[in-house]
């Protein structure tokens, strides 16, 4: 693994250095009389690893649904790998260049795995290219099995072969481990920090697990009344000592930035 926060290792496939993955000024998302994001601002940068949490009902949902092209109307300036996202539209497909993995795995259960993870890619070579993503996460052996047969692991392990297939610029990571035991979470996070150093795409990573965003992020990020309200950059040096006296001090920031003091008390 690199040694150096936010310096992926060499990747199969470079994106666009110049292009921000992620360039939202201004965003405003409402529902009727209730405004969920209110002059939010976010710059993501190409090959960075960006956590976001925040409280439930903090608007995490919301924006996500925005950076993944799902939710148009809105104001703003909102730009995702480059494209521009326009008010007023509706819902819409998501950009060929985003990839999302969920924390339900979303599996197509009459698909087997492979057919899962080449479902609607626009290569050359479709089931080429699902056999080298389940190379890449270890399923190689579960390619023809199906969905039902496979632990939760293994099936958030098709969910990223099936994002990772499509080469994207930007991968967002819904809370992809909230349903996993608490090793097998650990292995995934391994996996994901190998595969993200591998690819470079830029990550948002969607989760409650402060830990879990010191542990991988280059940056996290808490969203509170509507915007982005506090940030932290991590220098800590991967793989990460998570009782290191720094990482220690962040999360009892992150903490109080959520509400919570260091003893567990709301």
């Amino acid at each position: 693994m690199s040694a150096v926060t936010g310096a992926p290792g060499a990747a199969s496939a470079q994106p666009d250095r110049l292009t921000p993955a992620v360039s939202i000024t201004g965003l405003r998302r409402a529902f009727g009389d209730r405004v969920v994001l209110d002059d939010l601002d976010l710059q993501i940068e190409p090959g960075e690893f960006v956590a976001l949490i925040g409280r439930s009902g903090a608007g995490k949902s919301t924006l996500l649904r925005v950076v993944t092209g799902l939710d148009t109307a809105v104001d703003g300036d909102i730009r995702i790998t480059g494209e521009s996202v326009h008010a007023g539209r509706g819902a819409a497909q998501p950009s060929r260049k985003v990839a999302v993995a969920f924390q339900d795995a979303r599996l197509v259960p009459w698909k087997r795995v492979a057919a899962n993870v080449a479902l609607g890619l626009r290569v050359d070579d479709p089931k080429a290219a699902a056999r080298r993503a389940l190379e890449e996460v270890g399923l190689t052996e579960h390619a023809s099995a199906w969905p039902l047969t496979l632990s939760g692991g293994e099936a958030q392990r098709v969910s990223l072969a099936r994002a990772l297939a499509r080469e994207p610029q930007l991968l967002v990571l819904d809370e992809p481990f909230g349903a996993l035991d608490a090793l097998t979470r650990l292995a995934m996070q391994q996996l994901v920090l190998s595969l993200w150093e591998r690819h470079a795409p830029a990550v948002l990573l969607v989760t409650h697990d402060v830990d879990e965003a010191l542990a991988l992020a280059d940056r996290v990020l808490v969203l509170s009344g509507g915007r982005i309200a506090h940030q932290v950059r991590i220098t800590v040096p991967r793989p990460r000592d998570r009782d290191s006296p720094e990482l220690i001090e962040l999360h009892d920031r992150l903490l109080r930035e959520l509400g919570v003091d260091t003893k567990g008390n709301v």
